[in-house]
């Protein structure tokens, strides 16, 4: 067994690695920093112990597979009537355990008072008997020796799940360190960690859990040690992977649709009194969000409005044009609902490039800007340009838009040092990943899970224009967006019961929507992972936009 020092993070990531004299240690502040992360990080994943005692605990987990390992046939003994501590509480538990191997064996014998001495002497009836006298051996029924086997198979089960857990433990200690060792420029002990991260993957459970996330951070980790941090494809893969990865992750759970949901709702209640509205689409991704929209729109009280929708996508790689495909899919339902309905498609790799003469807005229009985590991607800056975010809420001020809907994750990946940007990474994705295997739609869970660990991939292995996952929280963009000339609108209470109503179709306990300030978060247990909110473009020209 290989032993692990949480208190030397700086140092070797493994017992074959030995620390490397040229290599500072960090600050004693960054030391402890590091040390809380990794902290946090066990707390949350239920396991009461500290960095600081993974040593003791691997020490005795080492004692007790030596014992297991000498001792197989004494494993019989968990099925005692010893109570066994909770697993998360991984000290305790594993001394229980090595307290049982520690007590002498037992065997079947009688005990037997000697008259003269008035000593007992033990009688084995089992080994000592003579072949002429009788031996009277113990009746146990089937159902006895049944229930003994199967507590000892289940104990040992828990004894292997212990093991499991301690590598889990361990898989995130590795990563923590691995991270720091990349930061740090020292890619020789982070490669001897990814090598001793693999051994460990062997050792856990890679269908779900720590195991499954941990092999995708360590995938991401490979890529930017050996393929560079332009980790390859920016999207890692083509527009229409993307897009097909999109539609399976909006099936097999609710972020998408609680996005969509929200911002219809908004979107709704903003055109209400307007005969002619148009919205536009920062990523129309086969125009799923926008039936529900025309469906609302055909009830409305006194008609339907002139519905003009400007989608914006990716050009197709086959030459075909998608976007009017889509454009028509969507006509053919106005149509049958009696709405009357326009599309331009604009074909753009990169939102930055669109420009608003490309939208055709007619003034008479009541215009809604619609982005679903797409403001994140214009977060990059080029020393060679103006910011991409400030020049697209520039010109979506120029609109003048009755309403710009805004959903994003909630999280802070764009940080600059690269350990705080892969330690939120690891707290978001983990949680992530776990309202993930809450969800029952089977069919779409794999694919979904593809889309996910593309965007961990973005985030941990690409820097400069290849990162595009730059995702900011809410406070952030909150400043921002005032800055750019915009105000918050509140989303009333319909939007709050759409989205809890949404949470109904799916059966996991554990989403939750929020109200913060006007805006609706979703999140699993206590963990916001999405945000919505909504914004108006100030018309008094007094907005104060950023340098």
């Amino acid at each position: 067994m290989v032993l692990y020092d949480s208190a030397t993070l700086g140092g070797s990531c493994s017992g074959s690695s030995s620390s490397s004299s040229s290599s500072k240690p960090p600050p004693l502040q960054q030391r402890q920093q590091t040390q809380q992360d990794i902290d946090g990080l066990l707390a949350g994943a239920g396991y009461r112990v500290r960095s600081s005692e993974l040593r003791k605990v691997a020490q005795r987990l080492e004692r007790l597979e030596t014992a297991m390992v000498n001792s197989p046939a004494d494993l019989s003994q968990l099925a005692s009537d010893t109570i066994h501590y909770n697993p998360s509480d991984l000290a305790s538990w594993v001394d229980s355990l090595l307290s049982e191997f520690t007590q002498p064996p037992t065997c079947p014998s009688e005990f037997i008072m000697d008259p003269e001495t008035n000593q007992t002497v033990v009688s084995d009836a089992w080994t000592t008997a003579e072949p002429h006298m009788p031996q009277v051996h113990q009746n146990i029924s089937y159902q006895q020796q049944s229930l003994n086997n199967q507590l000892t198979v289940d104990n040992q089960l828990t004894v292997v799940t212990a093991m499991e857990e301690d590598s889990g433990i361990r898989l995130v200690h590795m990563l923590m360190t691995c991270a720091e060792c990349v930061q740090r420029g020292d890619f020789s002990l982070a490669t001897s960690c990814l090598e001793d991260m693999q051994g460990l993957l062997t050792r856990v459970n890679t269908v779900c859990g720590i195991g499954k996330v941990a092999g995708h951070f360590i995938d991401a980790l490979s890529r930017r040690i050996f393929q560079g941090i332009g980790g390859g494809s920016i999207n890692g893969g083509s527009a229409y992977e993307n897009e097909i990865l999109y539609h399976h992750f909006y099936e097999a759970c609710p972020y998408l649709k609680f996005a969509h949901f929200t911002a219809n709702q908004a979107i709704l209640e903003a055109f209400d009194g307007h005969d002619c509205v148009h919205v536009v689409d920062f990523n129309l991704m086969h125009g799923l969000q926008w039936p529900a929209l025309i469906q609302a729109l055909a009830l409305r009280p006194g008609g339907p409005p002139l519905l003009r929708l400007t989608g914006i996508g990716p050009p197709s790689p086959d030459g075909r044009d998608s976007l009017r495909e889509i454009g028509l899919r969507l006509a053919e339902l106005a149509r049958s609902v009696n709405v009357r309905f326009a599309f331009r498609g604009v074909a753009a790799s990169r939102l930055e490039d669109v420009k608003p003469w490309m939208l055709q807005v007619n003034p008479k229009e009541s215009v809604a800007v619609n982005s679903i985590m797409q403001l994140h991607r214009l977060l990059g800056s080029d020393l060679n340009r103006n910011s991409p975010i400030e020049t697209v809420l520039s010109w979506i001020r120029s609109l003048n838009p009755k309403i710009m809907t805004v959903v994003e994750q909630e999280a802070n990946h764009n940080q600059p040092g690269f350990l705080d940007r892969f330690t939120e990474a690891l707290h978001y994705y983990s949680t992530m990943f776990d309202s993930l295997e809450a969800c029952t739609v089977q069919p779409n869970k794999a694919l979904a899970e593809i889309y996910i660990q593309r965007e961990i991939a973005n985030v941990v292995s690409c820097e400069g224009s290849a990162r595009v996952e730059r995702h900011e929280p809410l406070s952030k963009w909150r400043t921002r967006l005032s800055g750019a000339g915009f105000r918050p609108l509140h989303l009333g209470s319909n939007a709050y019961k759409q989205a809890s109503m949404l949470l109904t179709l799916f059966s996991a306990e554990g989403y939750s929507v929020e109200e913060n300030d006007g805006c609706l978060t979703l999140g699993w247990h206590s963990r916001p992972l999405i945000a919505a909110s909504a914004w108006q473009a100030v018309s008094d020209g007094t907005a104060d936009f950023p340098a």
